[in-house]
């Protein structure tokens, strides 16, 4: 068999000026380890496990509100134990990259457009932690979410993160039956939900779904209710986005709870294909360094730039669309058919942005 031909190589400035080749230089700068070719680094990144990880933690400068005693207690699963001793935030590590020279968010649905500032991001955030705070809202407490990829999801989960509660999020398209086998298993104490949303033209209101999930999560005790499809839109025994945004207290400070590394940042659920849906919990301090270290060196991501990934919350790619506002970058977020109004839409947005990063969209 012929060898496939190349359709692209790094030149050697692309290469020199590559965040990876940033982290290598840092390594012989600081730590007098010098690589002739990816394949050494990669072999003592493998070789190497702790004094790799401890290399990313200084390299990426963690904000730590405690120290670790050590790396890595066990060197085998499942009794490896990670920089036991350190406590930290995942959120607080993504407001301090803010910064009014770029947007934190840009958002597109099939019907508008918008950038989100970082200002607005931050009072946003502020406002949902102290409705959180007043609802008892502590660090350990699930939160679940029944939302579509937009704004409001984003800040809603940053807030919940800032407190060291638990998040966890099912996209509109699951039916009711399928969010409560989901969020049963973590008995949420707060629901944070909208009215519905658009597809490839169409409106599909979710308000029965919605009593449905409430009536058979009995652990839930508050509704937070954010009108999405329609402005109007109401829901019984629920505090509405409005009314959060317009009771805060403007000189409120967000603030961020320190959690240990391995607390829970979110659950998420396996298909449910064979059985039911398996929840998959992720570590606070581990989702921080592994985003770091892919968006920083596998993607190459830098300050300025706007990432996308299409998805709806009910995929991992969601959570790890939070991964840019760690590099710096503008997130994208777009709720919709990939091909509405036509197949063109996502290249047309692309190209207008411009978008640096995506992930591919694949279409059945």
């Amino acid at each position: 068999m012929n060898n496939p031909p190349i359709l692209w190589q790094p030149n050697e400035e692309f290469i020199a000026q590559s965040n990876l080749k940033h982290y290598e230089n840092w390594l012989a700068q600081n730590k007098n380890l010098y690589f002739q070719s990816y394949q050494e680094l990669w072999e003592w990144s493998t070789s190497n496990v702790a004094d790799f990880w401890e290399s990313l933690w200084e390299y990426f400068d963690i904000i730590a509100h405690s120290p670790y005693q050590q790396v890595l207690s066990e060197d085998t699963m499942p009794n490896a134990r990670w920089f036991e001793g350190a406590t930290l935030n995942y959120a607080e590590h993504i407001f301090r990259a803010k910064s009014n020279q770029r947007p934190a968010l840009f958002f597109q649905n099939e019907t508008s457009q918008q950038f989100v500032s970082w200002e607005d991001l931050t009072s946003q955030v502020t406002a949902i932690q102290q409705f959180l705070i007043a609802q008892g809202i502590e660090k350990g407490d699930c939160v679940a979410a029944y939302l579509p990829n937009m704004p409001e999801t984003i800040a809603c989960f940053l807030a919940v993160n800032s407190l060291g509660a638990v998040w966890s999020c099912c996209s509109l398209d699951f039916g009711a039956e399928t969010v409560t086998e989901r969020f049963s298993q973590i008995a949420p104490s707060l629901f944070i939900t909208v009215d519905g949303y658009r597809y490839h033209g169409k409106e599909h209101d979710r308000l029965a779904e919605v009593e449905q999930i409430r009536q058979q999560l009995p652990s839930i005790k508050q509704t937070l209710f954010i009108p999405y499809l329609n402005p109007s839109a109401t829901l019984s025994a629920a505090v509405t986005w409005k009314n959060i945004l317009e009771n805060a207290a403007h000189q409120a400070t967000l603030r961020f709870t320190p959690v240990p590394f391995s607390h829970p940042i979110w659950v998420l659920y396996s298909s449910g294909t064979t059985g039911k849906p398996k929840a998959i919990t992720h570590s606070h301090g581990g989702v921080l360094l592994e985003h770091l270290k892919y968006l920083t060196f596998h993607n190459d991501v830098r300050a300025g730039e706007n990432f996308f990934w299409f998805t709806t919350t009910g995929w991992m790619m969601w959570n790890f669309l939070q991964a840019s506002l760690l590099t710096q970058a503008t997130a994208v977020l777009y709720d919709g058919s990939p091909t509405y109004p036509t197949f063109n839409a996502l290249w047309e947005m692309a190209q207008h942005l411009p978008i640096h990063h995506s992930e591919p969209v694949r279409l059945s």
